[in-house]
Parts: structure tokens; sequence; C-alpha cells
């Protein structure tokens, strides 16, 4: 899931953010956004080939991100969906005149229509296969002068072999069929059973299921289960069963109430009646270095005790974080040509905004306005020689400088990463922007989360010098 959670965030473009306006933006902000954008990075005003063909690169994504946002349809569907939600598969016949809402609706419906057709295509098979061998001739051989003629090699044989399978077919969000069948035999003598299930999820809090199965040794069964939870600390199981056989109908029903006794801790109160009729109690605690349970069972035929301790060498847990920590590492290994890649548009749009910037930059000399001194984007980490911070985060100095438009620099809620000329120097982790900036003369600092929006200048960012 960390990996998953990578890849996307390496090649997220959020429109927004590349526009730099509001998710609420009305259709006059997104045109000033659009055209200030499109000065900036119009092929036509570079004549380097180089950039010229990164200023093109740039005024497509541009143009791509004003078209999607400008027309209420598209808009609708890219806040539902994204980029993904453009290209999900029913867009054709969705009538383009319907407003924002009904097109909401109308695609929320095709979504859930191809869960279910997801749902109707997936299967969970499960299988096991078990052979008993007899192999006592090997480890406990007759001496010479008892064996037969001819049997020189010890005899290993087969004796009992078992087959089972087990399919679950999701029918719908709620329901799922169980479909489940064994055959086995030992000795010469075979039998097998064959077992359906359909399972409904009520609700939140529980679930019920229906049981029918089969077979030429323990005769027809028909069952039902249900599930519940009483409370966020506690939940009840009931199964009952009619098993039909040559003695006649045998009833059963087993009846499980559990609550959580603290964190590691659970208690279990058991009573079943049937053929084997008991009441059970038992306490299981698991903790990260230790599995420990103690049962008591009174019933017919059998009553018992039984405590039980198990150590464990390895730290479950930590093993797992170790594997995450592994996948990340490996996602972004993987991901390196992209990050490359991201890294070289960035840079490409640093270069197309130099001429623009040197411009903004004596406009607001001149009446002694907003000039963005240092910025820096990524993760800061405390190191007073500070390699290992210039190591996890990238200069967006003149990024930030080109956003400032009369003496302000106004960034919307969203990750930076999709602002032109940004880009992610430490993939899946926590990032913040720093500003160092002047405004009348007075130097000024701030620094804020990833996702937060930031508004330039403010009387809180000015750095008391007086001292």
């Amino acid at each position: 899931m960390a990996a998953a959670l990578v890849d996307e965030e390496i090649n997220s473009d959020d429109f927004y953010a590349l526009l730099n306006v509001r998710r609420e933006a009305t259709q006059e902000e997104l045109k000033a956004a659009y055209r200030r954008l499109c000065m900036l990075y119009h092929p036509d005003k570079h004549r380097d080939p180089d950039l010229k063909q990164q200023a093109e690169t740039l005024f497509n994504l541009v143009h791509q991100a004003y078209e999607v946002l400008s027309d209420p349809q598209s808009r609708a569907i890219y806040d539902i969906y994204g980029k993904k939600g453009l290209e999900m598969e029913g867009w054709e016949v969705v009538e383009r005149k319907r407003a924002a809402a009904e097109i909401r609706e109308e695609f929320e419906r095709l979504q859930r229509e191809r869960e279910e057709r997801r749902l109707q295509q997936r299967t969970n098979p499960k299988g096991t296969i078990s052979v008993g061998v007899d192999a006592t001739d090997l480890f406990d051989h007759y001496d010479e002068e008892f064996e037969e003629p001819g049997s020189g090699f010890p005899q290993i044989e087969i004796n009992k072999m078992h087959i089972s399978q087990s399919i679950e077919a999701p029918l719908t969000t709620t329901d799922t069929a169980v479909l489940a069948g064994s055959l086995s035999t030992q000795n010469g003598n075979g039998g097998g059973s064959i077992n359906i299930a359909l399972r409904r999820v009520t609700s939140a809090k529980g679930w019920g299921e229906l049981e029918f199965g089969a077979g030429d040794v323990q005769g027809p069964l028909f069952g039902m289960k249900l599930f519940r939870n009483l409370t966020t600390q506690s939940f009840i199981t009931t199964h009952c069963a009619l098993q039909f056989s040559s003695r006649g109908i045998r009833p059963g029903l087993t009846t499980v109430l559990a609550r959580n006794l603290d964190k590691n801790t659970m208690g279990y109160l058991q009573w079943r009646w049937g053929t084997q009729s008991a009441m059970n109690t038992s306490v299981v605690r698991d903790t990260k270095t230790s599995h420990f349970t103690i049962a008591l069972q009174l019933g017919i035929p059998h009553s018992f005790m039984l405590i039980s301790y198990q150590y464990k060498f390895q730290d479950d847990d930590q093993t797992r974080v170790k594997g995450t920590i592994k996948e990340l590492e490996k996602q972004r290994e993987n991901s390196s040509s992209t990050i490359a890649m991201k890294k070289q548009e960035a840079e490409a749009a640093v270069r197309l905004m130099q001429e623009s910037v040197r411009r903004i930059i004596e406009t607001e000399e001149s009446k002694m306005g907003l000039i963005i001194t240092n910025a820096w984007y990524g993760k800061f980490v405390t190191d007073n020689s500070g390699r290992n911070e210039r190591a996890k985060v990238i200069d967006v100095t003149v990024p930030l400088q080109c956003l400032v438009k009369e003496s302000k620099l106004i960034l919307t809620e969203a990750c930076k990463i999709s602002v032109p000329g940004f880009y992610d120097p430490c993939v899946g982790e926590d990032k913040s922007l720093k500003v160092i900036y002047l405004f009348r003369g007075v130097l000024h600092q701030v620094t804020s989360a990833d996702n937060e929006s930031l508004r330039i200048p403010k009387q809180s960012h000015r750095i008391d010098t007086d001292g």
C-alpha cells in the first residue's frame, strides 16, 4: 500500500495547484491565471530551440488544466475522480448538457456499476491437498530371516489423501456466495462433500450466512450463522445447524460471546448444545513477545483445563515495518526515472521563468515591495552542518518570485509538487515550505506545511532584529 501511495504521489498533477487557484475558483479567476501562465510559457516567446520545446510542453499542460476546469461537466468529474475519472469508461454516454450535480450522480452510478462488474469477475480460490504416507517399514524393518523373497526394499505406501477447494464469488457489494468441496480417501474407502453458503452484510455491525451441505458420509446439513457487534469492545456469534443422517436429525447450536479485556487480551464465553454439549470459557492474551491462553471446559463427554504459553522470538510488527520500508525503497528505485523526468521539467520551468522573474524583481524593488530572498521545499532535518538538510530540500526561490503579483504571494491549499518549478525531493515523506523574504526593506520568515495555504506578506512573519 505504501508503494502505491508513493507512485501516486510521484505522478500526481493537480490542475488547481498548476494554475495556483482555489478549488472554488470562479471562471474569472481561472481565466486570469490561465492568461498569466500563457504569457509566461508561450513557445513563441522563446528563440532557443530547447527552451521553446520545454515551453511548449508546459504550455500544453496549462492548456489542458484550463480546458478541464473551465468546463463545468469536466470539472465536476475531475473534482470527484481526478484525472482517472476523465478517462473512465462511460464518459461518452453522459449528456454534456447536464448540470454539475447531475454529472456527479451519473458518474457515481457508473462507478457503482463498474465496481459490481469487478466484483462479479473476482473470485478468491482456496485449496488444500494433504497426503498420508505410511513409512513404517522404513524405520521399523524386520530382520532378513523374516522377509519374504524379493522384498529387499522397504515398502512405502500412501494410505490416505484429502483434497479441498473453495471459491468465493461476490454477487454484489453486500452479498457473497461461497462454494466449497472436499474429497478424501483412507485405506481404500473414500467419500466427499459439498457446501454452498450465501453471506450478506446487513449493516456495519453485522452479517448473516446461510449454509447448505451434502455428503455421502454424514448426510445433508442446513445451517445459519449470525455475527453482531454489540459494542466497540464486544461481539457475539451464533451458529445453528441441522444434520440429517441415518440415525435421524441431529440439531446443534453454538454461541460465542467475546469481549476485549484490554488492548492485548480477549475473553471468550462459549456455549455448545448438540451431540457434544459443553460450556467453555477462555482468556487469550497476545502481545508482541508472547501468546498466553487459559481455558476451562465443562461438557459431555469431555471436560478439561488448558494452559498454554508461547514466546515469540521475532517482533511481527517490526518485521512488517521493515518490509514496508524495503518496499518503499524498492518503489523509489523503480520510480527513479520518473523522478528524474519531474526534476528536469521543474528545472526547465525555472529557466523559462528567469526573464519574467527579473522584471518582477525590478518592479518590486522600485516600490520596496515583496522580494523572495530564499525559499526551500522538502523535509527539513535537524543537522548543524546542513548537509542532510540540503539533501532533503530543493531551492524554489525563482518559482515563488514568479508567482508574486502586486507585492503579494498567495499559494492555495494543495500539495506544492504540482506548482511549476517544484518537484518532490523526498518521495513518501512529509514536506514543508520555508520562505525568507523582504517586504518594505524588513526581513520576514515563514514555514508552512505542504498542504497548507500561504499568504505573504504578513506582520506575524516579521523577524525582530532589534535585539
